[in-house]
């Protein structure tokens, strides 16, 4: 007897529950985000004002206490027109932020396009002042309470309840996938099958809730609010239409995995064709102008904070030489974009006689998987080396090669040759871009990521590289360092 059976009298308990338990904090959240916005709305505008008018001056003010009033209104309704609130951009993703700043945009031509039609004469000091502060202030708010969310996602709370439909193989990967990234509060609850057992969905801890004609009596027994149809799933258009019909009413999210796990953003799109919509997939951009102008940004940068961390570095160096004998500077032969190598710069962190105890080590290889080689508690790393380690800064050499143009600020991890050599073809597609001081491999984990996660993280952003990703990135790499995990 399947579940379904077993828990038919529960159904009219249980109908709904999932739907308004969502629908409770989607509305909690939107609401403090709304209110949180009114307030960076007030605030902006009253610095611009109090900016304008150092002196408490009145003559000429009126017009500005006005729109310092209207001020949260305008914001708060600047980011709602441009889907800020929206739940499903709520929490996960850069989307959020790109609709805040597509709001600034908005807001900022409005106002140009108003004062040019009725020839106001507004201060540019004002506006220039108020929303780009709007703008960062309603950034930083937006992070924080995302970070609020994640925090409560890995204590269970705030999730999705999610009942997976596809093949067996399908439904398991992707159950797999949403709960190493709990952070999106996807948690599949049970799954219909178009195929297969279910065997591997039971080592899971997964219940097989039946096949696809049980999807919605699923849905309703396990107080779901969304379902997920797999990749991969052996459901054709008319059953995916008739389930869609099947869950119009319930506010029961309907969701389809295209079958590409790492393509995703600026590359998909949907192209309607006679009434067929279609998932166009571009071409990832390996070459071209934005690849020139990340070039050259990551070069600026690179030199900036050189220039700034200059004293750290004359510090670190004098302590890495004090402290046991070798030369602070460790070189390394690394492979670079289309596979030429390149000399990598690191701050010593291991005693000098390191490769040579390596062999004499090999049966304690924690990344024996794959082809990297990883000890938690290295007896080669010098105890100034593990505190090196613990905060990347034996990384900040790199900056050099960065300024060279051999690596990028942040792109896939900068291989060993004797790596390369054993690449399959699609591990080699690393090798398409610069390598990186940081990346998805930094912010997820680091050396606690096995070798296969390792390389679908490279491998994503190989794919989807955007400048967008870069700076979230450079965001999370700040706190990934500050936790430490995964550096040893």
């Amino acid at each position: 007897m399947s579940v379904l059976d077993r828990s038919t009298r529960f159904v009219d308990d249980v109908s709904g529950v999932g739907v308004a338990r969502r629908r409770r904090w989607e509305h909690r959240y939107a609401r403090l985000l709304v209110g949180y916005d009114a307030v960076v709305g007030v605030v902006a505008a009253m610095s611009a004002y109090l900016l304008r008018f150092p002196d408490g001056s009145l003559s000429w003010a009126y017009g500005y206490a006005l729109a310092t009033f209207a001020a949260p209104l305008l914001w708060v309704g600047a980011i709602a027109l441009s889907g800020g609130y929206e739940a499903r951009v709520l929490g996960l993703g850069s989307e959020e932020f790109q609709r805040i700043f597509r709001a600034f945009v908005g807001l900022t031509a409005t106002i140009g396009f108003v004062s040019y039609a009725f020839k106001a004469d507004i201060a540019r000091g004002y506006v220039v002042w108020a929303l780009p502060l709007a703008m960062v202030l309603s950034f930083l708010g937006h992070y924080a309470f995302r970070k609020r969310i994640h925090s409560g996602r890995s204590r269970g709370r705030y999730t999705y309840r999610v009942i997976a439909v596809g093949g067996e193989e399908s439904v398991a990967d992707l159950t797999a996938q949403l709960r190493q990234e709990r952070y999106c509060g996807m948690q599949v609850v049970g799954a219909c099958l178009s195929s297969g057992d279910g065997a591997r969905l039971v080592g899971l801890g997964v219940p097989l809730l039946g096949g696809l004609e049980d999807v919605v009596q699923a849905v309703r027994v396990c107080g779901a609010d969304t379902v997920a149809v797999a990749a991969g799933a052996s459901v054709g258009p008319a059953r995916l239409r008739r389930l869609s019909w099947e869950l119009e009413g319930t506010d029961t999210d309907l969701v389809v995995a295209p079958g590409l796990m790492e393509v995703a953003g600026p590359r998909l799109h949907i192209r309607p064709m006679t009434g067929l919509p279609l998932l166009h997939v571009e071409e990832p951009e390996f070459a071209g102008t934005r690849r020139v102008v990340k070039g050259v940004v990551d070069r600026l940068l690179a030199t900036l904070v050189f220039l700034l961390v200059l004293p750290l570095l004359a510090v670190i160096w004098a302590a890495v030489r004090l402290s046991s004998p070798g030369p602070a500077i460790f070189k390394q032969v690394r492979t670079g974009r289309d596979g030429k190598e390149f000399t990598l710069l690191k701050f010593r962190s291991m005693y000098v006689d390191a490769e040579r105890r390596r062999a004499e080590l090999e049966d304690r290889n924690e990344r024996a998987e794959g082809l990297l080689f990883k000890i938690k508690n290295d007896p080669r790393v010098t105890p100034v080396g593990r505190f090196l380690r613990r905060l990347s800064l034996d990384e900040l050499p790199q900056l050099i090669n960065v300024m060279q143009g051999k690596m990028s600020l942040v792109g896939p991890r900068p291989p060993l040759p004797e790596e390369v050599a054993l690449y399959q073809d699609d591990v080699r597609r690393r090798l398409l871009v610069k390598p990186g001081l940081t990346g998805l491999w930094q912010i997820s984990g680091r050396s606690d990521l096995d070798w296969d996660e390792s390389v679908r993280l490279d491998l994503r952003y190989v794919e989807n590289w955007s400048f967008t990703l870069d700076l979230m990135i450079l965001w999370k790499t700040m706190s990934a360092v500050v936790r430490g995990r995964g550096a040893y």
